[in-house]
């Protein structure tokens, strides 16, 4: 039975149905997280000291737990969040454990006596969600036991208030980033994408905007037809605008790589478990989406626009073949020395879109490179820019969110590699310094706006079961562009 639209976002449906709450006590919870520092008090109803903690392998180190069984009483899972500060990071953890170690139980609660602040709050509901999120849509039954509610309790009710709500939203976005990278490339093809941001923007307020291929044709938006052009799917280019209520605020204009996937063009990959994940190169446009969609509940005072540039890479008589000649959006010539290369393609026509309406930064987001996976594996993403003032902000909200980045530089040194004998520019540079090239490139269609770069190739998939972050592809960047929209600036350049 070929499946719907809306089993593309199946974590909408889910996490509407958690209840997540304050209480004066655990309520109704079977299991209750208790977080603990390394040798600090340890709750009396526990029966357990320090000597039988160690025994066991608890230190109270950060993402440690230990249950406690209890009969006739809630499960206690003890948390460590380690010594000295303890930031959202390690509350984040903490939820995570709590997830991970009471997998089969469904009602949870938190004890935050003796924590301050909403940060606590928000990164334990995060890190709960994010760590029991499965993409299950098309399985017969769940892989795991879903979170039915989470009660919170010990801590001052308007701080924990606001956590809940915050942490929910963001939980979400990402949880939504995950269902649309994660989904098979025949479900999710750049016009269901299209119908989907549709239907959901403007569920939430966001003005949504869809370009065929004729209007596509009619703008000159020569590097996405051109990566189109083996497919026998249509591309799509999908506009979203986030205004605030009242005064418009700031402006920030998001450019999102929509490879729903990639074969690799005329340059087929290797036919090895990387096509598996291929269906995960649209995760620059899923972020963007799903950040998008979290603005209007957290009160974003900033104007933003999001690019999603959407089709598949395939091979075919119609495909780009190497030597072909683009013409990009502006009229810059690209000659295309590799079709596999096609990520940066579709996005220079957005980035010159971008530049036509006023906008104080850029910022890009693609699953680029397999050089920014090389240099920094799975854990971190790569980020380069060519003003320091914004490449600071992305990495303020990478370490609020715990999404991070390693700062690149745009080395211009390279550029000579990407000189074309035939066009204005070619696609790809030498066999080293991929990820510096692939950031030049996309340089040369900004114009000199303020512009940030992340390159997400490592980070869009987890191979791992590790906290809040489950096998699969993983929603990277979602809560960190949402975070970064909340508190952008522009630059003083």
């Amino acid at each position: 039975m070929p499946l719907n639209v809306g089993d593309s976002v199946p974590s909408l449906e889910i996490s509407g149905k958690v209840k997540v709450q304050m209480a004066e006590g655990p309520e109704n919870a079977t299991a209750v997280g208790i977080p603990v520092r390394p040798g600090g008090d340890l709750p009396p109803s526990s029966d357990l000291d320090w000597s039988d903690l160690e025994i066991a392998g608890f230190s109270g180190a950060p993402g440690e737990s230990f249950a406690v069984v209890r009969p006739g009483a809630p499960t206690l899972v003890l948390t460590g969040v380690g010594e000295g500060e303890v930031g959202a990071s390690r509350f984040r953890e903490a939820g995570a454990a709590l997830a991970r170690t009471a997998t089969r139980h469904s009602r949870l609660a938190f004890d935050l006596s003796g924590w301050e602040g909403s940060l606590p709050t928000q990164a334990v509901v995060e890190g709960v969600l994010l760590a029991r999120y499965r993409y299950d849509v098309l399985k017969k039954e769940p892989s795991v036991t879903a979170v039915e509610s989470l009660t919170f309790f010990g801590g001052d009710p308007q701080h924990v208030e606001e956590g809940i709500r915050v942490g929910k939203v963001m939980a979400e976005a990402q949880m939504v980033a995950r269902d649309l990278a994660n989904d098979p490339p025949a479900v999710l093809t750049a016009a269901r994408l299209a119908d989907v941001a549709s239907n959901l923007g403007q569920q939430r307020g966001l003005d949504v905007e869809v370009f065929d291929e004729r209007a596509l044709l009619e703008m000159g938006c020569g590097g996405l037809l051109g990566v189109n052009a083996g497919s026998a799917e249509p591309a799509r280019m999908i506009k979203l605008t986030y205004r605030p209520p009242g005064a418009a605020g700031h402006h920030l204009t998001l450019v999102g790589k929509g490879i729903t996937y990639d074969a690799g063009g005329i340059s087929l990959k290797p036919a090895d478990e990387v096509h598996a994940t291929m269906k995960n190169d649209m995760s620059g446009a899923g972020a963007i989406l799903a950040a998008m969609l979290a603005l209007g509940d957290l009160g974003c005072p900033n104007t933003v626009v999001g690019y999603l540039m959407c089709t598949d890479n395939r091979p075919s008589g119609t495909a780009l073949a190497m030597g072909d000649v683009i013409r990009i959006r502006g009229g810059k010539t690209v000659e295309v020395a590799n079709t596999d290369a096609e990520g940066r393609l579709v996005m220079a026509d957005a980035l010159v879109l971008a530049t036509e309406s006023p906008t104080d930064a850029i910022v890009d987001i693609a699953t680029l490179t397999g050089a920014a996976m090389r240099a920094l594996g799975t854990q971190v993403a790569g980020l380069i820019g060519n003003d320091q003032d914004l490449v600071d902000q992305v990495e303020e909200a990478s370490r609020r969110t715990d999404e991070s980045v390693w700062q690149l530089p745009l080395e211009r040194r390279y550029r000579k590699q990407l000189d074309s004998s035939v066009a204005d520019i070619k696609n790809l540079g030498g066999p080293n310094a991929g990820a510096i090239t692939a950031a030049l490139f996309l340089e040369e269609f900004v114009d000199g706006t303020p512009w940030a770069h992340i390159d997400i190739a490592g980070t869009a998939q987890n191979d791992e079961d590790v906290s809040w972050r489950p096998p699969g592809c993983t929603g990277f960047g979602a809560r960190l562009l949402t975070e970064l929209a909340l508190s952008f600036e522009p630059t003083g350049r």
